[in-house]
């Protein structure tokens, strides 16, 4: 019996190592895009070349003294906060909903807001976009157009991580609270909305970080005086190829970073999956 636990015990060792192994080297992969992007962005030559000629500082300012980028920052920034905020307080409710009321068809609701998460995102952009124009509703090509083509993007994000949350949430200690005397707003905000916090707040990053880096729905909603990043990058790489766009890559991917850094400072990833993390 000793010998059978003592094998047991070195398989699953083995499958740790190897598990361990497999999650460094896909992180290398998806590292090295990154690398490559930063190390072209301090690239101290005239085009945008990998490898570097050398290093420099020249393309860091140059961003700084582009209008375009900066102002293309700047919009995706402020979209993203936008976004981030709407799609957190509508995702929420949805979640709520769909968690706590069972009637029939209940599942085909719930994929139905899931459902950006499963369409191609050129698909949805191109569908929106036709929406907007055969409706005649003015949206086409439009900020406001632009902001619920990313909220319809983004909520399903916030649905999945607040649902998790209120998976393992207690019920019964909001109906405690309601039998007390607290209104089901003041029940909800000072029972419910504490211990489902994680969930919110993880939510409400990965629609801040999905909004910000948005390429294929921006594609179809965008105008000169309503160019997110992305699109402005992309424009950039089409047309003038300048080491500019890489150094502009540089700011996003150090803001989703810190957007990252913030959110495992923050979120108690313990309490809100239920895993335990080393």
């Amino acid at each position: 019996m000793i010998k059978l636990n003592q094998k047991k015990l070195r398989e699953v060792g083995d499958v740790g190592l190897l598990v361990k192994f497999g999650s460094g080297v896909a992180l290398c992969i998806l590292l090295i895009p990154v690398l490559i992007v930063v190390l072209t962005g301090l690239n101290s030559g005239d085009h945008l070349t990998f490898p570097p000629e050398g290093f420099s500082t020249r393309w860091i300012i140059a961003f700084f003294e582009s209008e375009e980028f900066l102002n293309a920052f700047l919009f995706s920034f402020g979209l993203a906060l936008i976004v981030m905020v709407i799609s957190t307080i509508l995702g929420t409710m949805a979640a709520i909903f769909i968690t706590r009321f069972n009637f029939p068809g209940i599942n085909i609701l719930r994929a139905i807001f899931l459902s950006p998460l499963i369409l191609p995102g050129i698909v949805l952009g191109l569908a929106l976009y036709l929406f907007y124009i055969s409706s005649g509703w003015g949206l086409s090509r439009t900020y406001l157009g632009m902001v619920i083509a990313h909220v319809l993007v983004t909520m399903p994000y916030v649905i999945g991580t607040v649902s998790a949350a209120l998976f393992n949430f207690d019920v019964n200690l909001e109906q405690a609270a309601r039998s007390l005397g607290a209104s089901p707003l003041t029940a909800f905000r000072k029972v419910t909305l504490p211990n489902v916090s994680n969930g919110v707040m993880a939510g409400s990053v990965f629609a801040f970080i999905v909004s910000f880096g948005q390429f294929d729905v921006s594609l179809f909603m965008a105008t000169p005086n309503n160019t997110p990043l992305p699109i402005a990058l992309y424009w950039s790489l089409r047309y003038t190829f300048e080491p500019t766009a890489a150094a502009a890559g540089i700011f996003a991917i150090f803001l989703v970073v810190t957007s990252m850094l913030i959110t495992s400072k923050l979120v108690n990833l313990k309490k809100f999956s239920g895993v335990k993390f080393n």
